[in-house]
């Protein structure tokens, strides 16, 4: 159970209707967490730049390692964090980033998650006849736009957007966190159901872009699933059936092609599926990750022999992939 407390009452009340779908009245707290609305802390410490994810440019997250604990500062926003196995503490002006705090909380059960042996995946989850169908995708490969496409299915429910789990525990199960999916332009302007979040105006004009301009634009919109997509449309953990890695291209020639594969054949797939668990991962022990910590592709591939994988290949084509997902993949045996 994790409790937010703050000194600011319009973060608790957006926050609270953020999280509504899981918030209840806690009867014990084992986890809390503390927002304190403030101007930017300066501190006086030697901050070390965490290292970005290939594919991403630019700063973004600073650490200080305490004795059992660490100091991270996000770069762009100032905002200041200590995480311990005892304190989880943000500071800053976090009703401006209230978007941080949800990802600070939502790192405390993904730090859980991790440390009841569930493996952090880089992919979106959707939920189908109580069966969990994962996406990955390479950098700019459209996974939030392809699972926000199968969410038309009024019995397709969303798992995760960019954080999936996967565990081998009596059969290969796969779980999300409470982060709604926060999406491009690039997604929007082509999806009927999202394009009351911009302008008609703004529209046309995305629209004249180039198509890979477009695509690479980064300015993030949140999605309320329940809002958008109506009320019990998030699901909790359900086995997991497939793996589905968008390996396509806006400039292909061929048409768009899916194929099963299998990833100890074709180790260059795990490349967007495996996730760091990053600068605020803190393990059983009170051990922090390393900077340098290789990722371990041994684990990923042990537990996803056990599901079906698939490649999708040739040129962009989510209405041809959406085809496929409920003619073959669901169907599957």
């Amino acid at each position: 159970m994790i409790q937010l407390q703050s000194n600011c009452s319009p973060l608790l009340d957006q926050l609270a209707h953020y999280f509504r779908h899981i918030s209840i009245t806690p009867t014990t707290v084992d986890i809390r967490v503390i927002a304190i609305d403030c101007p930017n802390p300066v501190l006086a410490y030697r901050f070390q730049d965490w290292p970005r994810e290939a594919g991403k440019k630019g700063r973004k997250d600073v650490f200080y390692d305490l004795e059992g604990g660490r100091l991270i500062g996000k770069f762009r926003t100032g905002m200041v964090f200590l995480q311990s196995a005892t304190h989880r503490i943000v500071a800053g002006p976090c009703l401006t980033n209230s978007n941080q705090v949800i990802n600070f909380i939502n790192n405390q059960h993904m730090n859980w998650l991790q440390q009841q042996h569930w493996l952090i995946c880089h992919a979106a989850g959707v939920v189908y006849n109580n069966k969990a169908y994962a996406i990955a995708a390479f950098s700019g490969g459209g996974k939030s736009t392809f699972m926000l496409c199968l969410m038309d299915n009024e019995n397709i429910h969303f798992l995760s957007n960019d954080r999936l789990f996967i565990r081998d525990k009596n059969g290969v199960e796969a779980e999300g966190i409470a982060k709604l999916p926060r999406i491009n332009p690039g997604t929007i302007v082509t999806n009927p159901r999202l394009q009351g979040l911009i302008s008609q105006k703004s529209r046309e004009q995305l629209l004249k872009l180039p198509r890979q301009q477009l695509w690479d634009l980064e300015q993030k919109y949140d999605i309320d699933i329940e809002s958008i997509y109506g009320q019990g449309r998030i699901a909790n953990a359900k086995p997991l059936e497939a793996f589905i890695v968008l390996n396509w291209q806006h400039n292909s020639q061929q048409d768009c092609q899916v194929t099963e594969v299998e990833l100890n054949e074709r180790r260059d797939l795990l490349a967007p599926i495996m996730k760091s668990s990053g600068s605020f991962y803190q393990d059983q022990t009170g051990h922090f990750l390393t900077q340098n910590r290789a990722l371990n592709e041994q684990n990923y591939l042990s537990i996803l022999a056990k599901v079906k994988t698939y490649e999708v290949s040739g040129k962009v084509d989510f209405a041809a992939l959406q085809s496929y997902f409920h003619q073959y993949i669901t169907e599957a045996k």
